[in-house]
């Protein structure tokens, strides 16, 4: 087996940092996670943190943007699977029934965004961050509408914006009340996309 170049060791130390940094900071939070548990889990000294993130601040940043993008990508996945939209609409719902106002993510979204009051830094990240998940979710409404033919009576853009609106407000409401509907969500998407399916639940409390 070839060996690995310098660069090609550090960046899979990093990866293998970052891929334990997520459950770390998902099971801890932010405050009490531990840069050297991390790296005791990840099988690597402490110095090895900090030689690939400035500070924890900027290790949660990265781990916030990974699992973000992949809930953005579930979210594509979903609504772009080649199924009929009505299809895909309903796989959608289920989706979010299962990951809207997941108590590890959504808390950790608060607890990082509260820091933000005091650094601009944190601020700036934050708002890429939702920059990114806006421009995806806006992508995703521009090949549905054309896979579909439907003329978007909204900007894709403004859109994004209404959708990633609404999902976060609801995300923090079922992070206390998991049985809070995702209705709200889904009837959003299927407005802009000018579509009415049967939901799988739609009343407060859940399906029943």
């Amino acid at each position: 087996m070839a060996r690995l170049s310098r660069q090609e060791a550090q960046a899979l130390t990093r990866e293998n940092l970052l891929e334990t940094a997520v459950e770390h900071f998902l099971e801890c939070g932010y405050a009490a996670a531990s840069l050297d548990q991390i790296a005791e889990d990840a099988g690597y000294s402490k110095g090895a943190v900090y030689s690939n993130f400035k500070n924890k601040d900027q290790l949660c940043d990265e781990v916030l943007g990974r699992i973000r993008m992949s809930k953005v990508g579930e979210i594509a996945g979903h609504l772009t699977s080649g199924t009929s939209l009505d299809a895909a609409l309903v796989d959608f719902e289920h989706w979010a029934e299962r990951t809207i106002g997941d108590k590890r993510w959504t808390l950790l979204e608060v607890e990082f965004s509260v820091r933000a009051r005091h650094s601009d830094e944190i601020k700036d990240k934050i708002a890429s961050g939702a920059d990114h998940a806006r421009a995806l979710i806006a992508t995703v409404l521009r090949h549905l509408a054309t896979a579909s033919g439907v003329t978007l009576d909204m900007d894709p853009d403004a859109a994004a914006l209404r959708i990633l609106s609404v999902g976060v407000g609801l995300g923090l409401q079922r992070a206390i009340d998991p049985e809070l509907p995702v209705g709200p969500l889904v009837d959003t998407v299927r407005e802009i996309l000018q579509v009415d399916v049967p939901r799988a639940s739609s009343t407060v409390g859940g399906a029943h």
